[in-house]
């Protein structure tokens, strides 16, 4: 990490100063079809950001958790594709326009490494899922899909730890390049040796070194 507090919370007071939005789970922020015209900051909860492949089907692209800002690319380029953000849990954005965050980051380059920070979190995100991509079956694509999870969203309990996602299957499967069939079936192996259990709509990983010697 590049940015020390003083600088994050500089930025967060940016944000703090425009819009404050609250969002219940399913709920979109920004909707099919429908560009950018704010600078987003995640007070607390997930937003799934995702595209409508040719075959009608959700491609989730990446998941947006608190402290992070959405969308970054537009942000700074004004260039976007037609990405979709939604609430994936009860989450609270704090809202600012586009011209407004980039005088403050014109005028204030100090606040630049928190989003450094932030741009390099998401190039090794994308770059760990193009490595994914790379392992032949789709049961090594789904552990190493786990592992990179549990490594961002994480969280220790005594009955494993938890991905603090409400994964769907569906979310699974545009990630690791599989049909949303062979993910639950893939899924359902891992279940049946122990490996993965699922827990109130969040996956438990129940023996982290077991599934990283499948790779």
């Amino acid at each position: 990490m590049l940015a020390s507090d003083k600088q994050i919370a500089a930025l967060v007071g940016l944000f703090k100063g425009g819009t404050k939005l609250t969002y219940k789970k399913g709920e979109y922020i920004i909707r099919p079809g429908e560009a950018p015209s704010a600078v987003f900051y995640i007070e607390t909860g997930l937003v799934k950001a995702y595209n409508i492949s040719k075959y009608g089907e959700e491609n989730l692209l990446i998941i947006r958790k608190e402290h992070e800002i959405f969308p970054l690319i537009w942000a700074l380029t004004s260039q976007e594709r037609e990405i979709i953000y939604q609430a994936m849990d009860a989450t609270v954005l704090w809202r600012i326009g586009q011209n407004k965050y980039l005088e403050f980051l014109h005028s204030h380059p100090s606040a630049l490494p928190p989003i450094l920070d932030m741009v390099t979190e998401m190039y090794r995100i994308h770059s760990e899922r193009i490595l994914n991509l790379e392992y032949r079956s789709v049961r090594e694509r789904l552990v190493s899909f786990l592992l990179t999870m549990a490594g961002r969203f994480g969280s220790e309990t005594e009955d494993g730890l938890v991905i603090e996602v409400p994964l769907r299957h569906q979310d699974i499967a545009s990630s690791i390049n599989a049909s949303r069939e062979t993910a639950s079936r893939e899924i359902a192996v891992l279940e049946r040796k122990g490996l993965i259990a699922n827990k109130r709509f969040y996956i438990v990983l129940k023996d982290v070194p077991a599934m990283q010697a499948m790779l």
